[in-house]
């Protein structure tokens, strides 16, 4: 039987990312909106993440944590980029429904 195939795919990424999280909200940053665009290719990977405002005080921990993330998920060779993005500006409408549900923001 073969090995699964090591090369980066977004829903790998994803998946990856679904084990950071913020510690303010208690949520992983994949359903609390905070992960604008992910490109996973093989020539590497790029993250786009936001913060919920850009004067979050866990904003490198959760940039830090995010890396180690997808880091351990990727070939040893394979680039990384994940790269802090302000717009769109975050809203609580980029949350999962998950999200909002667990907030009391659901309908």
């Amino acid at each position: 039987m073969h090995e699964t195939d090591p090369s980066p795919t977004a829903e790998r990424v994803r998946a990856a990312l679904r084990s950071v999280i913020d510690p303010e909200a208690g949520m992983n940053i994949v359903d609390l909106g905070l992960v604008y665009g992910i490109e996973a290719d093989a020539g590497g990977v790029r993250v786009a993440l936001t913060m919920t405002s850009p004067t979050c005080p866990m904003g490198d921990l959760i940039l830090d944590e995010a890396r180690q993330a997808v880091a351990a998920v990727l070939p040893a060779d394979c680039a990384l980029a994940v790269d802090l993005v302000w717009e769109p500006p975050w809203g609580p409408e980029r949350m999962s429904e998950t999200a909002r549900a667990h907030f009391g923001w659901g309908d």
